[in-house]
């Protein structure tokens, strides 16, 4: 039985709380929106900030191991797009993410685009009129590894949450966001 929306929002809800007490916390509504949101960080940020931009540091296609293979529910083996970008704005980052997307699962129009530009994704769905959803799997607190470091310039913890895009009942894409405690406050 799958679980209605007030209960994944109660507990998503729970998490902030639970994340907020652990670490002697206050989230900002910006920070709480950023890490609970079930549409597009993009067009978040876009409101916030004037349309922001994206760089990708990395993409490219690999088999996927055990982990990655459980994430977007597929067999091991099979090929996934691995995707490293930087939303930013005027130079400065904002947010940054990795993502796993099961090739088979996108037409050729959304890969090429996945592949060929630094489109955020949130576009992309849009641009294409996927009808999607997102499942917020988790919200934490984690410390950077040094490429964090070096893209925020700071030592300092991370939010971060993973979720799942879903489209036709399948994972369409599993993403992971992070961002310095002290933005968005």
């Amino acid at each position: 039985m799958t679980p209605d929306k007030n209960e994944i929002n109660k507990s998503l809800i729970e998490k902030i709380t639970e994340l907020e007490e652990k670490h002697d916390e206050n989230f900002s509504n910006t920070q709480k929106i950023l890490l609970t949101t079930d549409g597009s960080i993009t067009a978040i940020l876009d409101v916030l900030y004037g349309k922001i931009t994206l760089k990708t540091l990395d993409q490219h296609f690999e088999d996927a191991d055990e982990n990655h293979a459980r994430l977007v529910n597929v067999g091991e083996g099979e090929e996934i797009n691995f995707r490293e970008v930087i939303m930013h704005r005027n130079g400065k980052p904002l947010i940054y993410a990795i993502s796993h997307i099961p090739l088979k699962r996108c037409s050729k129009e959304v890969c090429a685009d996945l592949i060929r530009a630094d489109i955020p994704i949130g576009r992309i769905l849009k641009n294409y009129h996927i009808e999607s959803r997102r499942e917020v799997n988790n919200i934490f607190i984690e410390k950077p590894n040094e490429t964090l470091k070096k893209i925020f310039k700071t030592d300092e913890d991370m939010l971060a949450r993973d979720y799942v895009i879903i489209h036709h009942d399948e994972i369409l894409m599993w993403i992971k966001e992070v961002f310095p405690i002290s933005y968005f406050r």
